[in-house]
């Protein structure tokens, strides 16, 4: 089996040592690299093209979400997660519209690591768990709770079922298979929703269909 190949930046040398020691428990995983800035993260990705780079968002010289920018813009393959203490929801949104494919708080890091690597090496985003509450609580659309308002009203009863599965980190193959329709299709009822709802930008339907996921 192919190794995963990870870079971890973070400034705190305690926080790098705890997550290399739980992924290299992992068979599948090696870490390549560390860096305790954003520059030496960088320079390590552009030289050592890592499948993942787990990287902090607040890092000296260069943050995780200004490395996110540069790997998207240079088309970088390198996919990213990022580790923050932050809850804010702007933190977050700004995270997914730059494409970052996972969102981890370091308060739970030691336990979603892996499933976050396992998932974003598979192609499916990841998201903390505790982040979906945390939407809800704050998202203004969320709290005042009709369907009406939160935008759903519109949509097809095949449309809920795919803004759910998206909800769940399903990818467009998982979707139509267990729907037992085609990726088109799928993809056909995503557009529509992007539409009916007002979505626009990458990710922007991962970040609505979880603000949600509890009222699907």
């Amino acid at each position: 089996m192919k190794e995963t190949t990870i870079i971890l930046a973070d400034d705190h040398p305690l926080l790098r040592m705890g997550l290399r020691e739980i992924i290299q428990q992992h068979a599948g995983f090696r870490i390549i690299a560390e860096a305790g800035n954003g520059e030496r993260a960088l320079e390590l990705i552009e030289g050592l093209r890592p499948a993942i780079a787990v990287l902090d968002i607040d890092m000296p010289k260069l943050s995780g979400l200004e490395i996110v920018k540069h790997v998207l813009t240079h088309k970088i393959p390198t996919e990213i997660i990022i580790l923050t203490m932050h809850e804010e929801v702007s933190y977050f949104e700004r995270a997914l519209d730059l494409g970052v494919m996972g969102y981890v708080l370091k308060e739970s890091v030691e336990h979603e690591i892996i499933a976050a690597i396992e998932s974003v090496q598979s192609g499916k985003p990841y998201v903390s768990p505790s982040l979906s509450s945390i939407l809800l609580k704050r998202n203004p659309h969320a709290q005042e709770g009709t369907e009406k308002k939160l935008g759903i009203a519109d949509l097809t009863a095949t449309e809920r079922k795919v803004l759910r599965l998206v909800a769940d980190n399903k990818t467009t193959k998982e979707i139509a298979d267990l729907l037992f329709v085609s990726e088109r299709t799928v993809e056909s009822h995503r557009s529509s929703i992007c539409s009916k709802l007002d979505l626009h930008g990458q990710n922007a339907l991962l970040r609505y269909a979880m603000t949600l996921k509890n009222r699907l």
